[in-house]
C-alpha cells in the first residue's frame, strides 16, 4: 500500500512508483502462493493419519484434510485477486499455472482422504 502513496509528479517518480507497485504486488501474490504450498505439504500427514493412524482419530484426519483444503482455497483466492492487472507478467503467469494445478491436486487428495475416512468410519 505504501507504493501507491509514492509521489508521481515527474516521469522519474512515476516510473519509480510503478516499479514499487509491481514489486509489492508480486510479493502480495507470492506470499499466499507459498501458503498454498505449505498447506499442501500437510496432506502427507493427514493422509498417513487416515491410512495408518489410530482408528479412533480417523475423523481428525478428515477434519485436517478439510482444513488444509480450506487454507489452500483461501490462499488461492488471494493469489487471484492480487494478480489482477499483472496476469501477463511472466512470474505471475507461472504462479497462476502452478496454483491452478495445485488446487486441482489438493481437491483430489482431499477427496481421497475423506473417502478413506468414510470407509473406516463405516466399517
Amino acid at each position: 500500500m505504501e507504493a501507491f502513496g509514492l509521489p508521481k509528479k515527474s516521469s522519474d517518480e512515476q516510473e519509480a512508483r510503478k516499479a514499487a507497485i509491481e514489486t509489492a504486488t508480486l510479493h502480495a501474490i507470492q506470499v499466499p502462493f507459498e501458503v498454498m504450498q505449505v498447506a499442501f505439504a500437510g496432506f502427507e500427514v493427514a493422509g498417513a493419519m487416515a491410512e495408518t493412524g489410530n482408528p479412533n482419530s480417523v475423523s481428525d484426519a478428515g477434519v485436517g484434510a478439510l482444513a488444509l483444503y480450506a487454507c489452500i482455497e483461501g490462499a488461492w483466492l488471494n493469489v487471484k485477486i492480487n494478480a489482477g492487472d499483472m496476469k501477463k507478467h511472466q512470474e505471475v503467469q507461472k504462479i497462476m499455472n502452478a496454483g491452478a494445478e495445485l488446487i486441482t491436486k489438493a481437491s483430489e487428495i482431499r477427496s481421497r482422504i475423506l473417502n478413506l475416512v468414510e470407509e473406516k468410519i463405516s466399517s
